[in-house]
């Protein structure tokens, strides 16, 4: 059995770098949600506890916990695709299809559901071929499930590129020859590689459809209790000048974001170690 032990760095001013890390942190996010959480507490329990769990609130927590994570699952399972291709394959085109990957990168997110209304409304391009099948997208929770496909791709496909690159085609041609099928050299030579980096693109798409604003407000329609998120409903808040409010309701959205990506984090340790402890 061969264990995995992480080597002390040879390299100097580990204490210098380490210090600035922990300033530049706290600077730029450990303070900045502390705050968050002593402006919450200025609330008593019973107003914090009516303010989360308000029939309205709820409905947004539902609706952007759901569709963010419907999002980062389609993009998981089409991204890794994409990045396959891409990849593997060479094909008249394929430069200009990389470079649109980064699309939803440098397109501005309210240009983003202007574009997406557009397509998807009932006049839109799609979205009159649609509409004779009862299908809805545009102010339409479904819609705001588009929206955050198409700006959470980039995560998937720019993290696993790099990945499948390193890894060796002849890996797979040895077990093909050793007898292995397509699918088992997919299940037992492909997929352990590749599982601690998609469970990582997966984290990043989720964390970024969860946080989305810009591209959602055009095409949800923004109707309470159907397609109100929850970004939404705190900038109503600050609009209100219901500040202690906003917080409450971004504490809780916090708390549930930290403990899925704790959970994805921790299952990407134990891949790791997995990984690390072979057995001969």
């Amino acid at each position: 059995m061969k264990i995995c032990f992480k080597q002390r760095s040879i390299l100097p001013g580990f204490g210098l770098a380490l210090g600035f890390t922990l300033v530049y942190l706290s600077l730029i996010a450990l303070i900045p949600l502390l705050g968050l959480f002593l402006r919450t507490a200025e609330l008593t329990w019973g107003q914090f506890w009516a303010t989360v769990t308000d029939m309205r609130v709820l409905a947004a927590y539902r609706l952007s916990l759901g569709a963010s994570l419907i999002a980062a699952t389609i993009n998981l399972l089409f991204g890794a695709t994409v990045a396959w291709v891409l990849v593997r394959y060479r094909f008249p085109g394929r430069r200009l299809v990389d470079a649109l990957i980064d699309l939803p990168f440098a397109l501005p997110t309210a240009v983003a559901g202007i574009s997406l209304t557009a397509i998807y409304a009932e006049t839109g391009w799609i979205g009159r071929y649609l509409e004779p099948l009862n299908i809805k997208v545009a102010f339409a929770p479904l819609g705001v499930v588009v929206a955050l496909t198409f700006i959470g791709l980039p995560f998937v496909v720019r993290t696993l590129q790099p990945v499948l690159e390193d890894l060796d085609p002849e890996v797979e041609e040895a077990a093909a020859s050793l007898g292995a099928r397509r699918g088992q050299t997919v299940r037992r030579v492909i997929l352990p590689e590749l599982w601690p980096v998609l469970m990582t693109g997966f984290a990043l798409a989720f964390a970024r459809a969860l946080g989305e604003y810009g591209s959602i407000v055009f095409i949800s329609g923004n109707m309470p209790m159907r397609t109100e998120i929850v970004p939404l409903l705190i900038v109503m808040k600050l609009e209100q000048f219901d500040y202690a409010g906003a917080t409450a309701i971004a504490v809780v959205m916090l708390s549930m974001s930290f403990i899925l990506l704790l959970a994805i984090n921790l299952l990407q340790w134990w891949s790791g170690q997995r990984h690390c402890v072979m057995q001969p």
